[in-house]
């Protein structure tokens, strides 16, 4: 379940922290957000389908690891792109 060039296009520009930005922590975890969702949605409808749920596992831990590097790096950037993305409820 990966994005279409399109997608990715988008969420890029949408948060790149300068021009041609494509591997900031807040790019990579937008990614990641973006992908997890979907394969959420994919597992609701395919709930036996154990490869994407291993996929799904290890993009969640990649985006844990992503943000606690933020967060320990930059505090604010680690709040902002929580709340951008709304993963804190």
């Amino acid at each position: 379940m990966s994005l279409k060039p399109e997608e990715k296009t988008k969420l890029i520009e949408k948060y790149a922290q300068t021009d041609g930005d494509t591997g900031s922590s807040e790019v990579q975890i937008a990614i990641l957000t973006e992908e997890i969702n979907k394969l959420t949605e994919h597992l609701k409808e395919h709930k036996h389908d154990f490869h994407s749920k291993r996929g799904l596992l290890i993009k969640v831990g990649k985006r844990r690891s992503l943000l606690n590097y933020l967060l320990k790096k930059d505090v604010k950037r680690y709040r902002e792109i929580i709340k951008k993305l709304k993963l804190r409820k």
